[in-house]
């Protein structure tokens, strides 16, 4: 486990999860720790259920914690993944998309845990590393009509020419 460690909340799926996110993005599922059979009250699990499970994605270690249904995902919280191209992109959204997903505005993506994810390629990442404040202005309004990003539109747009 890595010093700092995402831990994500569920409502009982925490195993499923950390199974479908190292089968997404060629993780592993590390371990799996299991309530106590005698289970302290309140808990929010029936003793012998899956507690905890760490799992590791590109190289990050994270951990999915079945906590019961007193906190949801929202969009405060994302994971970001810096894609190597347009095609790596579109992989990612459409698996992400699927089984009870949503695409969302500027690349984001709610997958059918309810977990956001923002789908970017480095391309656009570095245009927004660049000082040039009217290209990333003019990415940027590109980006506000898109679901998913369109990384040549948005480069054009940078650029100052038309896609």
């Amino acid at each position: 486990m890595d010093k700092i460690s995402p831990c994500l909340w569920f409502d009982g799926q925490a195993e499923e999860a950390a199974h479908y996110y190292a089968s997404v993005f060629g993780g592993s599922v590390d371990h799996v720790t299991y309530y106590p059979e005698q289970n302290p009250s309140p808990s929010p699990m029936p003793g012998g259920s899956v507690l905890l499970v760490e799992f590791t994605l590109f190289g990050q270690s994270y951990q999915a914690l079945n906590g019961g249904p007193q906190f949801q995902f929202d969009e405060a919280i994302s994971l970001s993944v810096a894609c190597e191209d347009q095609a790596e992109l579109d992989h990612y959204f459409d698996v992400l998309t699927a089984d009870g997903g949503k695409p969302g505005p500027c690349g984001w993506v709610t997958d059918r845990y309810g977990l956001s994810w923002q789908l970017v390629t480095k391309r656009i990442m570095a245009n927004y590393r660049t000082r040039d404040r009217q290209g990333i202005a003019r990415m940027m309004q590109a980006m506000m009509s898109m679901e998913k990003l369109d990384t040549a539109a948005m480069q054009a747009a940078f650029e100052g020419r038309a896609a």
